[in-house]
């Protein structure tokens, strides 16, 4: 197994910013990237349900990743988000990235029919053979619509190049059976925000979240106390950015970070139909979050 301590600690998902015509306004985005390095992200993972990947056209896509690594300049690795419901387009995405200079993919097996698993692990195995990268399987059933089991998580290792597993399904027992039935030397990552503190205590190597767009403070805060072991601390951090990660999580990521980026007085573009603003409401209530439960 190569290359699987590439990406650790807090890898930052961008939203993808669009104009009021709906068109992906890149220079936003090179902006908003900018902020998460700024802030200390440990990686950049561009083009995932944050960045409303499934809502793009494929020069859109290019676009986007390619203005990611420019902006990056290798200061933090790049984890490029390729996934598409044939097997021939994750190939071609997968491909681009690599080229463009991504530094890993992730991949979500989507899907209109129920896939089996032998479907599931052909897509993985012909899209990993196309390159030399390492590849992080994304296990997420709300966005993709495919829960993957743990065996068929661990049959997915064998594939040489597929070195890093993400757990979104928020039941924090798979990733105690991960750890347990993978080893150390497997790289699993957190894509669930309310698990943060459950899954690094369960060995999670890293955590793949919009939060850093918002409250990076806390979120590194909560990296660098379960690093020195300093679980009170870990504790502490972690229920103060509770509230917020159970938000932007129940509203959808990409109007809850565009709207908090808002409130913050950053601008945040717009979205892209059908997705629509918070309702005034919503927004109230992400007002108060932010200003009296999330403080770092």
């Amino acid at each position: 197994m190569n290359n699987n301590n590439t990406f650790s600690g807090i890898i930052a998902y961008p939203i993808t910013p669009f104009d009021k015509q709906e068109r992906v306004d890149i220079p936003l985005f090179k902006k908003l990237l900018e902020r998460l390095i700024q802030s200390g992200s440990h990686g950049i993972a561009p083009l995932g349900s944050t960045g409303v990947l499934p809502y793009l056209s494929d020069e859109e896509k290019e676009a986007v990743l390619e203005a990611a690594i420019h902006q990056v300049k290798g200061r933090v690795p790049v984890l490029a988000g390729v996934s598409n419901l044939t097997t021939e387009r994750t190939i071609y995405h997968a491909k681009f990235a690599e080229k463009a200079g991504a530094d890993a993919v992730m991949i979500i097996p989507m899907s209109y029919w129920k896939l089996t698993d032998d479907e599931v692990f052909r897509h993985y195995e012909k899209t990993a053979a196309s390159i030399s990268i390492p590849v992080m399987a994304y296990n997420n059933p709300a966005t993709g619509g495919i829960d993957m089991s743990p065996a068929l998580l661990k049959r997915l290792l064998k594939i040489p190049n597929v070195t890093m597993i993400k757990e979104s399904t928020g039941d924090v027992q798979r990733m105690h059976y991960l750890r347990r039935e993978l080893g150390e030397e497997v790289a699993f990552y957190n894509g669930s925000n309310p698990l943060a503190l459950a899954a690094f205590a369960a060995g999670a190597r890293g955590w793949c979240t919009a939060a850093p767009n918002l409250i990076p403070d806390l979120n590194h805060q909560l990296y660098e106390a379960v690093c020195s072991n300093n679980l009170p601390q870990a504790s502490t951090v972690f229920y103060q950015q509770f509230e917020l990660l159970r938000f932007i999580v129940a509203k959808g990521l990409p109007k809850a970070i565009q709207a908090g980026l808002k409130i913050q007085g950053i601008e945040s573009g717009y979205l892209r139909s059908p997705l629509q603003e918070l309702t005034p409401q919503e927004y109230a209530e992400l007002e108060n979050i932010l200003s009296h439960g999330s403080q770092g």
